[in-house]
């Protein structure tokens, strides 16, 4: 299967769940190393002093060409997937991504490998694991 997994560039998980889902035979985009000559999308990229921008300056930011590469990059392959995995703790671009899987009726697991405060609205997710072995028994069983 084709694999999206959404997490934030923070998160210590997110290498070593790409690096395992692969190894279980399935293909995963990896919004930290979309391709050999791409490595992901940052604020940075744009301006150093993205941190200070104001909202008019956030909003002019988002059409940057590196913006909208970065994000064409990342809906792209949100199209292409099978399946996502939201991968916790994360942020709000990661959660988004999973909103809008479950809108789009792509089976949705949530990977909570550390304790996290609990939210009413994952319902909407096809499975919430606690571990990679609960998240490669749930890939082995979807039908896609």
């Amino acid at each position: 299967m084709k694999i999206y997994v959404a997490s934030s560039w923070r998160n210590e998980h997110q290498s070593e769940v790409v690096q395992s889902i692969r190894d279980w035979g399935h293909e995963v985009y990896d919004f930290r190393n979309p391709d050999d000559d791409n490595h992901g999308f940052s604020w940075g990229l744009i301006d150093d002093h993205w941190k200070s921008w104001s909202i008019d300056e956030y909003r002019v930011a988002l059409d940057h060409p590196i913006a909208t590469a970065g994000y064409h990059s990342d809906f792209n392959a949100m199209q292409w997937a099978d399946a996502f995995v939201l991968v916790m703790p994360c942020g709000r671009s990661a959660h988004l991504e999973a909103g809008w899987a479950i809108g789009a009726g792509k089976p949705t697991a949530i990977l909570l490998l550390e304790p996290a405060e609990p939210e009413l609205m994952y319902k909407m997710a096809s499975r919430i694991v606690p571990d990679m072995g609960a998240l490669k028994n749930w890939l082995g069983s979807c039908n896609t």
